[in-house]
């Protein structure tokens, strides 16, 4: 359990362990060219032996900044004042070699990216047994044998050969298991972990999560969680911080918190998570606006330019951080109204799904329900054929003459059909092959077997030039990083107009399209002489989803396009997507490691393992009555935003690694992990290992197929 250094908190009750982390009124403020940016504005919070408090709040809230401070990481520059309380010794002012002495061995870190933590010319064993006898006297084969043991004991499949790998020979949740071994190895106190599961597919964040439960059963610490993640907050933490501009806004148990909300701010938060128990027509409510630049902040409340329930004592004076009987604390002027009932959190950001929410002035206008606008492709019409579809890459060995070994089977027989206006999603593990489809539609040329239509054309027949650039224009791609398609040494304007120009427009034709294509994506004019830099992640995407319609396609591909953006602006994101394809008849092929996120925007979802397509059908029918052991396991995986349905949920967590694709198994490409051939009897569990099953309707006529012997 967590408290501030003031108020009447639980956690302040004289029956109380006493906490292990303390931090009080911590500042972090880094100098700019725009003068000095205050990171972080008088956090203070306890962290009990045992407990976990889960920091969340949008990129720019200074969820990290906090956990620098803490561990004493951030650069030279940074000024940093208040304290830092571990075991009654104040961190703040230590310098590196005293630091060192309490990082590893009183308070471990868990790093986003597990290579900023692993030195890549040592080996696994050798790291943990440094990390051992750096701050235990301990012999060589002492260390070594504590160094198997918590390889073991996270997860790590034969600990005495894994021992002798270096990281890059690891996957990237097997990285994480290492770098939670390193944080656990001397038995701190307290553990910091600064967004563990962010890169993970949901599957690998379920083990990850799992595996953060043992470190902190073995050692007895209390976890600082930090994490966008809201469905991770809900299932892992005890205690929830909410930080906005520099500051926590909000504070209490997650119950509490998730169940009743009292800072507008967390209410808008709760009410953009896309949530995999929702319906699918439920549009996502996001935060207007954008978060406010920690430079010469001006009077008020932070939040007050993005509050629906702003009034005008909001814009005078920061509120304080003060206790709210029964919940928490909270830093806004009308918590008491909101706690109490006469504001309903529902009136500041309605749930949109909900028809019987009352008009309130509160509340954004929204778009009618029946708009509906032109379909420019005819009803159902088959846009995109995929059929047979294959590709592998050669395994060589070799530094100068270079040797084949093997080969790589990164897709194999894949087929599925795009209508227009419909979006189709591919789910699945990072290795399964959904990215590599990607690229084989997109290159439009002759795939390895297989055949490619796009409007009823094959794309590898031959064709004249004009014939291959109709071809190019039909089908368009939207990147998962933004600035890997917008060049930064151009303004928007020239981003939009260079795809215009490329087929043939003229200038006035330019000028029209941009401006067409801003107002399409919900962007203001005054952006297209912003270059790249200047805008934020979300519109930044915004402008790379107007560049891909910038020539009329039929169809836009997708690659994980909200993957790295917050929440609020994922919100956002989502509802223009959907806004588009209802007005343009757009067909969408969308990648995504988010299914909550895929139940709102697929209409059929196709998941792939290993290159295989293991399962497809209509989107609710494959979250109604998933019928594959995998599809089964991936929605089990997905965090819900409620704690009591998230903790009371079964969990399918899958043991071991995705096999390579090297190796294909002779039968059934997911045998190796699956939960249900151990319950099989030998027949079955025969044919599950000889026999590669075959696409099948789960009930005669259905659109809804999938390849299992058992089911």
């Amino acid at each position: 359990m967590t408290s501030t250094a003031t108020g009447t908190h639980p956690a302040a009750a004289p029956t109380a362990p006493a906490p292990v982390l303390s931090v009080r009124d911590l500042t972090v403020s880094f100098p700019s060219e725009a003068g000095l940016v205050r990171a972080v504005r008088g956090v203070s919070f306890d962290v009990l032996p045992g407990r976990t408090l889960g920091i969340v709040g949008e990129s720019g809230s200074g969820k990290s900044a906090t956990a620098m401070g803490v561990m004493g990481l951030l650069p030279d520059a940074a000024r940093v004042s208040g304290r830092v309380l571990l075991g009654g010794r104040d961190l703040v002012g230590l310098n590196d070699r005293q630091l060192s002495a309490v990082r590893g061995n009183d308070i471990g870190m868990v790093f986003q990216d597990p290579l900023s933590a692993l030195t890549p010319i040592f080996s696994v064993g050798r790291l943990l047994s440094d990390a051992l006898r750096v701050h235990q006297d301990l012999t060589k084969q002492a260390a070594r044998n504590r160094a198997l043991e918590l390889l073991d004991l996270v997860g790590i499949p034969e600990p005495p050969r894994s021992a002798r790998s270096f990281p890059h020979e690891f996957s990237g949740g097997m990285r994480q298991r290492v770098v939670i071994a390193l944080a656990m190895a001397n038995s701190p106190k307290v553990i910091v972990a600064d967004e563990p599961t962010t890169a993970l597919d949901v599957t690998v964040q379920a083990q990850i999560l799992d595996v953060l439960r043992t470190a902190q059963a073995e050692t007895g610490a209390g976890v600082v969680l930090i994490t966008h993640d809201l469905g991770v907050v809900a299932g892992y933490a005890d205690d929830v911080a909410v930080m906005y501009a520099g500051r926590i806004v909000e504070q209490a148990g997650v119950h509490e918190l998730f169940e009743h909300p009292a800072m507008p701010y967390t209410i808008g938060l709760l009410g953009a998570v896309p949530r995999p128990d929702a319906r699918a027509d439920r549009p996502l409510v996001p935060i207007g606006g954008e978060p406010p630049t920690l430079v010469g902040l001006p009077p008020g409340c932070p939040f007050a330019d993005r509050c629906p329930a702003v009034v005008d004592r909001c814009r005078t004076r920061e509120p304080a951080l003060a206790p709210v009987p029964g919940h928490g604390q909270v830093a806004c002027l009308r918590a008491a109204e909101i706690a109490d009932g006469r504001l309903a959190a529902d009136s500041i950001f309605p749930a949109a799904a909900d028809a019987s929410c009352p008009a309130d002035p509160l509340v954004p206008a929204a778009a009618p329900a029946e708009e509906r606008s032109r379909d420019t492709g005819a009803p159902g019409e088959v846009v995109l054929r995929v059929s047979g579809l294959a590709k592998s890459f050669p395994l060589t060995r070799g530094a100068f003459l270079k040797r084949r070994v093997g080969t790589l089977h990164a897709v194999s027989d894949v087929g599925f059909e795009l209508r227009a206006g419909q979006t189709l999603g591919l789910v699945g593990e990072s290795g399964s092959g959904k990215t590599t489809t990607l690229l084989e539609i997109m290159r439009l040329k002759e795939p390895e077997s297989g055949r490619i239509e796009v409007a009823g054309t094959d794309v590898a027949a031959p064709g004249s030039p004009e014939r291959a650039r109709e071809l190019r224009r039909a089908v368009q791609i939207v990147m998962q990083d933004p600035m890997g398609s917008l060049d930064p040494r151009l303004p928007v304007f020239h981003l939009l107009a260079e795809p215009l120009r490329a087929i043939g427009s003229d200038r006035p034709e330019i000028r029209a399209r941009v401006a067409e294509l801003l107002d399409l994506v919900g962007l203001d004019a005054s952006v297209a002489d912003r270059f790249p830099a200047a805008l934020s992640g979300g519109q930044r995407q915004r402008v790379g989803i107007a560049r891909a319609l910038a020539t009329g396609p039929r169809i836009v591909v997708l690659d994980e396009p909200v993957s790295a953006l917050d929440v609020s602006v994922q919100a956002g994101v989502v509802n223009v997507l959907k806004k588009l394809q209802r007005e343009l008849g757009l067909a969408y092929l969308i990648v995504a490691h988010d299914l909550a996120v895929m139940r709102h925007v697929s209409d059929r979802i196709a998941v792939m393992y290993l290159g295989h397509v293991v399962e497809t059908g209509a989107t609710e029918d494959l979250f109604t009555d998933p019928r594959h052991p995998y599809t089964e396991a991936l929605l089990s995986a997905i965090p819900v935003p409620d704690p009591r349905l998230e903790r009371s949920r079964e969990h399918i967590v899958l043991e071991g690694e995705q096999p390579s694709a090297a190796r294909l198994p002779q039968g059934c490409v997911f045998v190796d992990r699956c939960p249900l051939y151990r319950l099989l009897d030998d027949g079955l569990r025969q044919r599950c290992r000889t026999e590669r099953p075959v696409l099948g309707p789960a009930a005669p006529g259905s659109g809804h197929h999938h390849a299992c012997h058992a089911r």
